[in-house]
């Protein structure tokens, strides 16, 4: 298949697919023939063929022998979205519960479906590539990568990632830019560098576990901003919030929420960076699924806004590239002494080998095409699991829609508790993540986050009926 010839079926099925999103062609109707579609649209019958099997893929058409294809599933067929909780709630010390090291306890364990991770699957991820990146790298350098790195990081791998800046809206020097083993560590290094013990820092609720948890370990208290399910945080409610509650910092994730994959609209992210900008509170802005976007266009940065400094924008290639490799970085604007001087103090430098692979990945011109396919992947997915969920589970459970990123936001009955769901699931089987894990009270307990990061297959498909049935069963 030649580059014109790709061009053209997936142009052909993207408008297809926006002609089912749309309503204008609705479930159970009948598409033209591949002949009619080639002589319509002026395209080959194989150019034609491989549009409806683009389709076919992601769940929205179906072939049926001797008859044609048909549209199999629309988007308007899918559940509700889950509603907001807009209850305001004072700031809290943050607690580490159990029930997430009793989850992730099994995380490598044989046979278990990992519908709790969110993280792509091994093979969606270019082994091969990224192993010749690393020989290269090891050859090129003069000590085979034995020997310490700059502390402000790789400068190659800096220079790629201000590269990389482009494509959500920044300009930085490579000098702006500050190396660290996974984002994690960048927030944690941001929110050092920020707050002092018994300090307050708004967070997102739901939201990922991990960050109450490095919020827990710098003694610092939470104040919880409700996540709408399609827009992101609350900003009236932020604003509101902010009236009463002295800040010392905001940490949130702009695009892609997990759990709820959530994505801030682009004008959202300019207020809420004009609204913490006026009150001189820094933002430390986790971006880490920002380019696993589904649409033609990657979402902006909230760092893309920032005129003063504010924004500390932090990333990772965990989610897109290499999770074992731990290379994330931040741009903390006008804190980069501050962040400096606490990577210095904590790590002293990020690992060598894998810094510089992923410099040899990038320079080489690999990662675009990687990320094309990687996202191809992921709306295949979402789409597969959505379709499932909607067949298999009660018809009053809610699901969230994402744009991007890993992760579905399912709101069950009220009945349902999830972390005795996840615990008769592990019986089968199967890892689910309860919802209680997403705020600092066990909130959200008639929720559960599933990931599909994985293909979707006949076992995917079997755990997702169990767990249908599981939720069923509680009416029984």
């Amino acid at each position: 298949m030649d580059g014109h010839d790709g061009f053209l079926y997936s142009q052909v099925a993207e408008r297809l697919e926006e002609m089912i999103e749309n309503g204008v062609l609705r479930t159970g109707d009948k598409l033209p023939s591949v002949r009619t579609l080639s002589e319509e649209q002026g395209i080959s019958m194989s150019t034609a063929f491989k549009a409806y099997g683009e389709l076919e893929m992601k769940g929205l058409v179906e072939a049926r022998p001797k008859s044609g294809y048909y549209v199999r599933f629309t988007p308007q067929e899918l559940p509700r979205v889950p509603a907001a909780d807009r209850q305001f709630l004072p700031p809290k010390d943050i607690r580490v519960d159990e029930m997430i090291r009793e989850v992730y306890r099994n995380l490598t364990a044989e046979g278990i479906i990992r519908l709790s991770v969110a993280a792509p699957a091994l093979e969606h991820l270019p082994e091969a590539k990224l192993n010749k990146s690393m020989v290269e790298a090891l050859r090129e350098d003069g000590n085979s990568c034995i020997s310490y790195d700059d502390i402000q990081g790789n400068s190659r791998l800096r220079q790629q990632l201000a590269r990389l800046a482009f494509n959500w809206g920044g300009s930085p020097a490579p000098d702006e830019v500050i190396t660290t083993q996974g984002c994690m560590e960048a927030l944690s290094l941001c929110l050092h560098a920020l707050t002092r013990p018994g300090d307050t820092v708004a967070i997102e609720a739901p939201g990922y576990f991990g960050v109450s948890m490095v919020l827990h370990s710098h003694g610092l208290k939470a104040l919880e901003v409700p996540v709408h399910p399609e827009t992101g945080i609350d900003l009236d409610y932020l604003e509101d919030a902010l009236k009463r509650v002295s800040v010392a910092a905001c940490l949130f994730v702009s695009n892609f929420n997990n759990p709820t994959g959530a994505c801030i609209p682009d004008e959202g992210k300019e207020r809420l960076v004009r609204m913490l900008a006026r009150r001189d509170i820094p933002l430390i802005e986790d971006d880490i699924y920002g380019e696993l976007y589904f649409g033609k266009n990657r979402p902006l940065a909230c760092k893309h806004f920032d005129e003063k400094g504010l924004v500390l924008y932090c990333s990772s290639f965990s989610k897109m590239l290499a999770p074992g490799y731990r290379v994330g970085w931040c741009i903390p604007g006008r804190f980069h002494e501050q962040v400096l001087k606490e990577k210095l103090a904590h790590t002293v430098t990020s690992a060598t080998p894998t810094h510089a692979a992923i410099a040899r990945f990038l320079d080489a011109g690999r990662f675009g095409l990687h990320m094309r396919r990687l996202r191809k992947a992921l709306h295949t997915q979402c789409l597969r699991y959505s379709q499932a969920i909607s067949g298999f589970f009660p018809e009053n459970v809610r699901i969230t829609r994402p744009q991007g990123g890993y992760t579905l936001w399912l709101e069950l009955p009220q009945e349902v508790n999830a972390y005795v769901l996840y615990r008769q699931a592990i019986r089968h089987n199967i890892s689910i993540a309860p919802g209680q894990m997403f705020s600092s009270d066990g909130r959200f307990s008639n929720y559960i986050r599933l990931s599909y990061g994985a293909p979707y297959s006949e076992e995917i498909e079997n755990s997702l009926l169990v767990l249908g049935q599981l939720v069923k069963e509680v009416f029984d």
